[in-house]
């Protein structure tokens, strides 16, 4: 009987990691996981509110699944499918389906372009999770309510809120004009729509490759938690994923998966995504409080 209690804990444990181990590759030539948006391309003078025209009336964006400036195109480097965003407009790819409890995984790098009105400024992307509702929910019309992966030179990891979303990090509290810095050692403080702390939070610390090379990202999500992870680095540890909806405080733990066009070229490869049926064993420990702080 001991013998067969033994074998059948083995074969769960082989299915259970199997089950764990099917990742689906997003990314192939036609990007048929995933759907285009585009806003506007920027002008001098746009502040974040949707634009409009001389007689004061509100200006279309290009829209779903019309990218007329060939933003989003595949490519291919070294005999490997590679995503090619030239941030020209403002938009998104988004995936078709919603995702929850989910290790995501991509590659990212630096193209050599920008655009008004990033052009002195530092190059910019991001990862939008859990993203829920209409397009162009925020930012002049650009993206969905979501959680922010922040992409951007020196600042892989960060996090944003989109429209009303809030969430809660391990970082240090913010002081006169600093903004909060995320650390493994710190309490989770809220931050976002509604909350004290606007929401921004920087990474713990810059992982970063040099200019030109790839860079592997991971999303952990599930259920209320979340983790950034820069080139095998936690720079963000996330719980407590909300958005606000007529006053009232949602949880916001599944959507799609947003890959942002914003004023600057970049490239995305091996883009993948599996399943999850419990938070990865290796980071519990990220969110078991220390002996000496119980």
């Amino acid at each position: 009987m001991r013998n067969l209690l033994l074998l059948f804990f083995s074969v769960m444990t082989i299915f259970t990691s199997n089950a764990q181990d099917n990742w689906t590759k997003l990314l192939d030539k036609d990007l048929t996981h995933w759907n285009t948006y585009l806003s506007f391309k920027h002008q001098p003078g746009y502040d974040g509110k949707a634009p409009k025209d001389k007689d004061g009336n509100l200006i279309a964006p290009i829209g779903l699944n019309h990218d007329e400036y060939k933003v989003f195109t595949v490519i291919e480097e070294n005999n490997e499918i590679v995503l090619k965003i030239s941030g020209e407009v403002y938009g998104c790819l988004f995936t078709k389906e919603e995702y929850a409890n989910y290790d995501l995984k991509l590659k990212v790098k630096w193209g050599d372009k920008k655009w008004t009105p990033r052009k002195n400024l530092l190059k910019d992307t991001g990862i939008l999770y859990h993203s829920i509702g209409p397009l162009g929910a925020d930012y002049w019309r650009t993206w969905m309510l979501s959680q922010e992966f922040q992409i951007m030179e020196g600042h892989m990891g960060d996090y944003w809120s989109q429209a009303t979303s809030a969430i809660d990090i391990k970082a240090f509290i913010p002081e006169s004009t600093m903004n909060p810095v995320a650390d493994k050692g710190q309490p989770f403080i809220s931050m976002g729509y509604g909350e004290k702390i606007p929401g921004f939070c920087l990474r713990s610390a810059n992982y970063e490759n040099k200019e030109g090379e790839w860079n592997t990202l991971e999303l952990i999500c599930f259920e209320n938690k979340s983790l950034h992870i820069v080139n095998g680095h936690v720079v963000m540890i996330l719980e407590n994923s909300s958005y606000v909806q007529n006053g009232e405080k949602i949880p916001l733990i599944k959507g799609k998966i947003q890959l942002q066009s914003e004023a600057a070229e970049v490239f995305f490869k091996d883009i993948e995504i599996r399943h999850l049926e419990s938070f990865p064993a290796k980071y519990l420990q990220y969110y078991t409080e220390p002996e000496n702080k119980k």
